[in-house]
């Protein structure tokens, strides 16, 4: 799964690297070392109606739009790319409303016999990369919400040491194709759901990750003992 992540570039980074178009809200960045479900988060997109690609912040927990209750979005924070056909909640999404989340490392915990000790992963360059994600928009009587999920898959063997799950970090040369709002091939956009971990590590970090109060550098500073 992925409940935690980071992203600690600076927006003008982050437009160069997805190509966000010019006239995209540039919102103020600031380092991020605990992004937790329920809060906005940064949301690469293309809508038919701007063929340029956008940044946008969207609340974290995927609203589907017929939800009667926006409190379903905290139960939403994940979806499984092995279903997303099959969901009631993600399938419209997974067609029309596909998206990129920034981000440069995320965490995982991983059970051992007495507690479950938190790891962070990144690229061993600490590159900026994106989760596969999907959008709604949401409309209630008093408001609009547009929100997210980060889409995920089973772990493969590396990876696989500390979770049975991991999030869909997607290659680069599958951005232009996931993020094209005419492309509804569905059977197609199963092949960007694909993670390479060949580049990938992960450590153990301290647990005090698990508050999603606090935040800073020292987040992800290497456990030395184990």
């Amino acid at each position: 799964m992925c409940g935690r992540f980071t992203l600690t570039a600076p927006y003008d980074v982050i437009y160069d690297y997805f190509g966000i178009g010019d006239q995209s809200p540039q919102p103020v960045f600031k380092p991020r070392y605990n992004i937790a479900p329920s809060q906005d988060i940064a949301v690469v997109m293309q809508l038919l109606e701007q063929p340029t690609r956008q940044l946008a912040m969207m609340h974290w927990g995927l609203i589907p739009h017929w939800a009667k209750d926006k409190k379903i979005g905290y139960k939403m924070i994940n979806a499984k790319a092995e279903t997303l056909t099959e969901k009631p909640s993600y399938r419209t999404a997974y067609k029309k409303r596909r998206c990129l989340i920034p981000a440069d490392g995320y965490y995982e915990w991983k059970p051992m016999k007495d507690r479950k000790q938190p790891y962070y992963i990144q690229f061993h360059h600490h590159d900026l990369f994106a989760f596969a994600g999907l959008w709604e928009h949401w409309q209630g009587e008093q408001e609009d919400i547009y929100s997210c999920t980060i889409i995920t898959t089973d772990a493969d063997k590396k990876v696989g040491k500390i979770h049975t799950r991991m999030p869909v970090i997607m290659t680069l040369e599958y951005y232009e194709r996931w993020l094209d709002p005419e492309n509804q091939d569905t059977e197609s956009l199963q092949d960007c759901l694909i993670t390479d971990t060949s580049d990938i590590e992960f450590y153990p970090i301290s647990m005090v990750v698990n508050s999603p109060k606090n935040e800073g550098a020292d987040l992800i500073e290497r456990l030395q003992e184990m």
